[in-house]
């Protein structure tokens, strides 16, 4: 499917490191991994803001027979050590220990997040905040912050973010009166819950999120169900936005009938329309070292957001590979569009995505396309 406007915003070398909150508190050179999957909203002035995830790496990360990651102690970055012939390091983005009767892994990057502001309808960048930048603050927050989504509900802003520590691989809440200047509130979901998005708008005086618990074992659905057992995008509720009640009832589930929904998540906020509520999901379809991601959508009940009214089976946004085709040197994964955001563009919706773990998109989808 073709769009009106289908652009790269904010690529890697549109970053200032001189500017990064991690300039001069790491003992060596770093670059731009990737600056994606953005959360959006838009601000009082009517501009949209992209919170970018800024994946800052090390230049050289194998020195002496050993590989080298990142790790934030509160004061600086530190440096850690791993013997190569004890990891994996096939996927660019982990360093992948070897043995143990459990998946374990270091980062070949530090993540933090730039507020990024551009014109009312996505087209240019007008302002790199550096001076709003967040980095990570927390010890469960030593190996970054990760993936914004951001939702405006009633006069507040709310942003939860991945943590990532050997602690926990948690979710965070942020709060803010403007979309600028956040407040870190702490962990509202705890160990292995992944793409938390809260609803824009409350339901019955509750506030909701999707939310997608992560494991390594899943319990088979009947062998004639219409489902298949991986992860889901369930649901929570809660009266302040900071305890959460999970729902008893199921959320988006991984079809039969597709392996495109083989492993799913949340994309962008559920935003509220006269149809329900519209939400943005990726689908991944087995392929390669990390699939192939696209984007779905589905409509909820706006009284009752476990129920689907109505969901496209074809995706909404695939990876563009003639988007990134300017930066291919850059690239170490393809096959990706990670939605993360939307706003309201009138006739359209802006629909923020990282591309290929590498870039900014901003794609005007028009209306008529969904439902």
């Amino acid at each position: 499917m073709t769009f009106p406007l289908d652009h790269l915003i904010f690529a890697p070398a549109d970053v200032d490191l001189a500017r990064s909150p991690l300039a001069g508190r790491v003992d060596a050179e770093t670059y731009v991994l990737g600056a994606f999957n953005p959360g959006m909203t838009r601000l009082a002035n009517g501009n949209l803001l992209l919170m970018v995830r800024v994946a800052e790496a090390l230049k050289e990360p194998i020195v002496n027979g050993q590989v080298r990651s990142m790790r934030w102690d509160g004061a600086g970055c530190r440096l850690d050590h791993w013997p190569l012939q004890l990891v994996d390091i096939a996927d660019p983005r982990v360093v992948a220990m070897r043995g143990g009767g459990w998946r374990v892994i270091a980062l070949t990057s530090l993540s933090w997040l730039l507020p990024v502001e551009l014109d009312a309808d996505g087209r240019r960048v007008l302002a790199v905040h550096y001076d709003r930048a967040i980095a990570p603050r927390a010890p469960w927050q030593c190996y970054g912050v990760e993936d914004p989504r951001i939702s405006r509900v009633g006069d507040r802003y709310l942003m939860t973010a991945c943590s990532v520590s050997p602690e926990r691989l948690a979710t965070a809440l942020y709060t803010s009166d403007d979309a600028l200047d956040w407040t870190l509130e702490g962990i509202v979901l705890d160990h292995q819950n992944k793409d938390m998005l809260i609803f824009e708008g409350l339901i019955h005086g509750k506030y909701w999120a999707q939310t997608r618990p992560l494991g390594e074992l899943y319990f088979a659905y009947p062998p004639d169900s219409e489902w298949r057992a991986g992860p889901s995008i369930n649901l929570a509720s809660s009266p302040d936005a900071l305890h959460w009640k999970p729902s008893e009832h199921p959320g988006i589930r991984p079809h039969a009938a597709t392996v495109a929904s083989a492993r799913m998540g949340g994309g962008a906020p559920p935003i509220r329309t006269d149809a329900g509520w519209l939400t943005l999901w990726h689908g991944v379809e087995p392929h390669g070292m990390v699939g192939i991601y696209r984007t779905y959508w589905t409509l909820l009940d706006r009284d009752e957001p476990w129920r689907i009214i109505a969901s496209g089976s074809a995706p909404l946004i695939e990876p563009n590979s003639a988007l990134t085709d300017p930066i291919s040197d850059q690239m170490y994964l393809d096959n990706i569009v990670f939605t993360t955001g939307i706003a309201d563009g009138g006739d359209h919706w802006v629909v923020a995505s990282g591309e290929a773990d590498l870039a900014c998109r901003i794609t005007h989808v028009p209306k008529g396309v969904i439902g």
